[in-house]
């Protein structure tokens, strides 16, 4: 097993939610965001999501973008990710899943060969450093299948997607296929707190388990501790991003760390105390 799956198998067990907490790699700068991932495991995050920054994240709202353009500006690239993962895996074992968009994968080291695949180096050279999986809003499930066979030949996680308009026949296909975890997109819009009926993608989390035994987790919209509650009743965690990183951003270190602990605390009193 995977590091993701053993984490996530654990928390089944223990009948416990997952909270995935995302940073983005370089934002505000390259040591606090060291120091945001290592910190956040202790204040209660099981998985971190590590933002590959790129100039046109189309499915983050403005605060993941913001962090994005703060990240490039301080010469974070895929490469400098790989390298904040090295230095992660030298204090933690935690999970770690990257998040980024397929243009910077398919040209990463790109060496000038015909057949070059960039994609495929990325996940080699990702699993050696130490991370987990990739997740890639930008790649259908359909156009995926290459991508996959990749990964599993590399037992890395390719993450696949399910949102509140996902049709029954595509969410079969999706979740039979899923490993590591299945990402539930509570919104159709982009990323960022905002107030939202959780009962609508929890309504599809539950439809999705008649398909596969894959964890699944929900993100987008998940600002404060009764948000990660309400998200979390059908599914197996909760993703936390923009409230997390909105609070790097500004310089407030403690309160982040604060919010990762309230949310771990609520979510263990209402699914496990």
């Amino acid at each position: 097993m995977t590091r993701l799956e053993k984490k996530l198998a654990t928390l089944r067990a223990e009948g416990r939610k997952g909270l995935f907490i995302y940073i983005t790699a370089g934002a505000p700068d390259v040591e606090t965001s060291v120091r945001a991932m290592l910190e956040a495991e202790r204040a209660g995050a099981d998985v971190i999501e590590l933002g590959i920054p790129f100039s046109d994240p189309l499915a983050d709202g403005p605060v993941i973008q913001e962090s994005s353009v703060a990240a490039i500006r301080n010469g974070m690239t895929v490469d400098g990710v790989l390298d904040l993962v090295r230095r992660i895996r030298k204090e933690s074992e935690m999970p770690l899943v990257a998040m980024g968009y397929i243009n910077n994968l398919l040209s990463y080291g790109f060496d000038g060969g015909e057949h070059y695949n960039g994609f495929e180096k990325f996940v080699v050279d990702a699993k050696a450093a130490g991370l987990d999986g990739v997740i890639l809003p930008d790649v259908p499930h359909e156009e995926s299948g290459a991508m996959r066979e990749i990964s599993k030949r590399n037992e890395f996680h390719l993450v696949e997607f399910i949102t509140p308009v996902t049709t029954v026949e595509r969410m079969k296909e999706t979740c039979t296929d899923a490993d590591g975890f299945i990402y539930c997109v509570s919104n159709t819009g982009v990323t960022g707190v905002k107030e939202l009926d959780f009962s609508v993608i929890n309504r599809v989390a539950r439809a999705a388990r008649q398909f596969t035994s894959t964890p699944m987790a929900v993100g987008f919209g998940i600002g404060n501790a009764e948000s990660a509650v309400a998200a979390a009743v059908e599914t197996d965690g909760v993703i936390v991003g923009s409230a997390v990183v909105r609070r790097l951003l500004d310089g407030k270190f403690d309160d982040a760390m604060s919010l990762i602990r309230s949310m771990r605390e609520a979510l263990d009193k209402k699914y496990h105390g």
